[in-house]
């Protein structure tokens, strides 16, 4: 007998991971330490005309599938009304069984808008007019949903320049959540586009002119961002930059910057890696954590980028070799006594093995998983590529101390994909413990459980402590 979709025991296969879920995960707390979520929106509590306007707006992924169905862009980015954008995503969902996205779909209305049909052309109106008139409810805002789904803590991506006066105002309402801004420098590695780098440089600081002008701007930035709080960093690149050039050598290349010329790719990898030789130490000295998001292609439609810009859909997996030049870096960092915390995320899934065991050679006391092999990120935050993570990290790593899952998401209504998580480790764990792979030790368990869920998270990055006990 089939089982039904999306029931109180979705991806629980077995009598221990449906009550390891529903007694011990369920109900956690959320740490979700890396998000694009707006500052601005939680300052102001955003609220939202439609359900377009929400959840459509800024979702790369949904572009994607929409494209992939045939979708005009017109109906995706363009200028039809936001019901027929709704009516597009209705289309296209449909078609999109097996893929993540059907699920956490399904899942967002059912718990952000207690709406259990399924969505399609022929219940698109009805839904489109169940989500709008939600929306109107007073606690259906940025901070409701916050509130809502037990919050603890948000990790923004935030651009050195910024000013991080919304978390400021955030974090001074009566939202329950903390606001963390995160300090991404990606834009200093653009030396190759002299037209983005030079106005961000005139941001960033006065009369930068020499490469110690612009590592003094650029840690100042740093230090302001530790006083508002930040506690991560972010750093999206196609590999590790491992080889920096000297400081002379980046002299001139940021000169020919200056004057409107672009570095080669070899200068580019060069100057980025002397960047983040020393981002790295900053990183350290402050106790921080370093975000490393490996394998990115980014842009590779040409004709798409030019009409539609950067994230709107277009970015894939890249297939650069990944091992040697993230043994490098650490390596560089290690070897002077420097090296901070670091996460790594991969894109392309072949290199698990590769970077968990990377991670562990440079694991060092008294941080537990000091190294950490990240959740499956994009094109792996899937049910597979969660749990291909999970068993790789189990198998060459120490499960235990894995600080867990995060969106990564643009939305509001994406918390539900903790509980996604949530469920295919409980059913993983579980199903070990059924199959006599792991002892039949509730508190043993359970205790490995919520420290994934939330404790480890909340130990690593030195986060607002739950006063509760999560195990009572």
């Amino acid at each position: 007998m089939a089982r039904v979709y999306l029931d109180d025991n979705f991806l629980l296969f077995s009598e221990t991971a449906r009550k390891l879920f529903h007694d011990t995960a369920k109900d956690l707390p959320i740490i979700d330490y890396h998000t694009h979520l707006p500052p601005e929106e939680v300052a102001i509590n955003q609220r939202w005309e439609n359900i377009t306007d929400l959840w459509l707006g800024h979702d790369h992924y949904k572009w994607r599938a929409m494209r992939a169905n045939g979708i005009p862009e017109s109906h995706i980015t363009g200028r039809a009304s936001p019901k027929e954008k709704f009516r597009a995503w209705a289309e296209t969902i449909p078609n999109s069984l097996r893929n993540p996205l059907y699920d956490w779909t399904h899942l967002e209305l059912r718990r952000c808008f207690g709406i259990d049909t399924l969505l399609s052309p022929q219940t698109a109106d009805e839904i489109w007019e169940g989500c709008n008139e939600r929306l109107k409810d007073e606690d259906f805002s940025a901070q409701g949903l916050l509130s809502k789904f037990r919050v603890d803590a948000v990790g923004t991506t935030d651009d050195p320049t910024d000013n991080l006066s919304h978390h400021e105002t955030a974090n001074a309402s009566d939202c329950p959540t903390k606001i963390y801004p995160t300090f991404r420098p990606d834009k200093a590695f653009f030396v190759d586009r002299p037209s983005l780098l030079n106005p961000w440089l005139n941001q960033l600081g006065e009369n930068i002119i020499t490469f110690a002008d612009f590592l003094s701007a650029l840690k100042a930035r740093h230090d302001y961002f530790h006083e508002k709080g930040c506690r991560l960093t972010d750093h999206g690149m196609r590999y590790a930059l491992s080889n920096p050039c000297k400081e002379s050598e980046a002299d001139q290349i940021l000169a020919k910057v200056r004057e409107g010329q672009a570095a080669n790719p070899e200068e580019t990898d060069a100057f980025g890696a002397l960047i983040m030789y020393h981002v790295g130490q900053w990183v350290s000295e402050t106790n921080w954590t370093m975000q490393l998001h490996l394998g990115p292609r980014r842009n590779p439609n040409t004709r798409l980028f030019k009409k539609l810009g950067p994230d709107s859909g277009f970015d894939t997996i890249g297939d650069w070799p990944q091992g040697e030049a993230l043994l490098s870096f650490l390596d560089s960092l290690s070897k002077i006594n420097k090296l901070p915390k670091t996460i790594v995320y991969n894109l392309n899934p072949r290199d698990n093995a590769v970077l968990a065991a990377a991670c562990g050679s440079f694991q060092e006391a008294p941080i537990r998983g000091k190294i950490q092999f990240g959740s499956g990120w994009w094109f792996n935050d899937t049910l597979q590529g969660m749990e291909s993570q999970i068993n790789t990290l189990s198998a060459i790593g120490l499960l235990s101390h894995f600080v867990g899952m995060l969106t990564d998401s643009r939305s509001f209504l994406s918390f539900p994909r903790h509980e996604y998580f949530r469920r295919l480790l409980c059913n993983l764990v579980g199903q070990d413990v059924e199959d006599g792979k792991l002892p039949n030790d509730e508190r043993l368990i359970s205790t490995m459980v919520v420290n994934i869920c939330y404790h480890n998270a909340e130990a690593y990055f030195g986060l607002p402590h739950h006063s509760e006990d999560l195990l009572a």
